[in-house]
């Protein structure tokens, strides 16, 4: 019996040669992963509880810009650094110039989340808003730059899975892979941490959350994905797997489902609202010079318990009953 292998596509990763100016597919992967996170935050802009704060001011698509330009730098600047410190310490400590060839490959999602983390944390003290208030803006619109980051590996030919058992109908074998098929784990990974992640956390987002609920169930469930895809992609041939047979990227997965998990408890415990006026969640837009607005930003108001949304009056604590459908981080 002929077993069927697929066989790599033969991609060039140079997508414009403009005089010897060579642009790559994986750049301009990142220039798609920015520009859909600029319209999708824009979006958010007609969401609760950002359509109604008024303090200190209104948000704005200046607001947009500057969480933008701060992620654009968290991304390159953490992530190669953090690729240089997790997955190959030796190499970049003996030959430190090592760390500005970005153009060679070599970036970190664990490290280019502590960059953004940092980049956010300037925004909010430069505009003087609340830290997760800032974080959890922003989170719904990164996982479908992971996506486009992941196509990106998967036109390189690089970040390639484990070996697949050949008569797996989608087993590839890659230029750099050898002779064997393997697992096409970008794309699990495009699909999982970015479609599917995606999907999950803008519609959880849609609907008034408690402050740091939504930056939470990114944190866990990107941690949650990831450590799952890395079960079929190949580990770093210079760190194999480590400890418990897990690889690196599982491990540094492990302390993010945690971290999420315990922001998101925290911030349903402390159950503190933006929404500064009473919720319509049927999405329709508020005049934000209303006069009927009665602001109380960062107050408290009770919830039910077994859906974490928070409705009703804000004023005056009422919770609004929770539809069926009604997603919670417990699933």
């Amino acid at each position: 019996m002929t077993t069927l292998v697929l066989t790599f596509p033969d991609f060039d990763p140079v997508a414009i040669n403009l005089f010897g100016l060579k642009i790559h597919w994986y750049a301009i992967m990142y220039l798609l992963a920015f520009a859909l996170a600029y319209l999708l935050m824009r979006r958010r802009l007609r969401h609760e509880p950002y359509r109604s704060i008024t303090k200190p001011q209104p948000w704005a698509e200046v607001d947009i810009e500057d969480i933008l330009l701060s992620a654009i730098v968290g991304v390159l600047v953490g992530g190669r650094l953090g690729y240089c410190l997790f997955y190959n310490p030796a190499h970049y400590l003996a030959n430190p110039l090592d760390i500005i060839r970005v153009w060679d490959g070599g970036m970190s999602f664990h490290g280019g989340a502590i960059g953004v983390t940092l980049g956010l944390a300037w925004v909010a003290w430069k505009k003087k808003r609340p830290f997760l208030q800032v974080a959890d803006f922003l989170v719904p619109a990164a996982p479908i730059g992971l996506a486009a980051g992941r196509f990106g590996n998967f036109i390189n030919g690089e970040l390639w899975g484990r070996e697949a058992p050949a008569d797996l109908p989608w087993a590839m074998i890659f230029p750099t892979g050898g002779d064997v098929p393997r697992h096409p784990s970008q794309l699990y990974q495009m699909l999982l941490e970015g479609v599917l992640l995606f999907v999950l956390l803008w519609l959880y987002a849609r609907k008034p959350r408690f402050r740091g609920q939504v930056a939470g169930f990114f944190v866990a469930g990107y941690g949650i994905f990831r450590f799952i895809a890395e079960f079929w992609r190949e580990p770093d041939a210079n760190l194999g797997l480590l400890g418990m047979g897990l690889s690196m990227g599982q491990w540094l997965s492990v302390p993010m489902i945690l971290a999420g998990l315990g922001l998101w408890i925290f911030a349903r415990k402390r159950a503190v609202s933006d929404v500064e006026d009473h919720v319509d969640n049927s999405g329709d837009n508020v005049d934000p010079s209303s006069p009927e607005r009665e602001p109380t930003e960062g107050v408290e108001v009770p919830v039910d318990k077994d859906s974490g949304a928070v409705g009703g009056d804000a004023t005056t604590g009422t919770a609004a009953e929770p539809s069926a459908d009604t997603p919670t981080a417990d699933k």
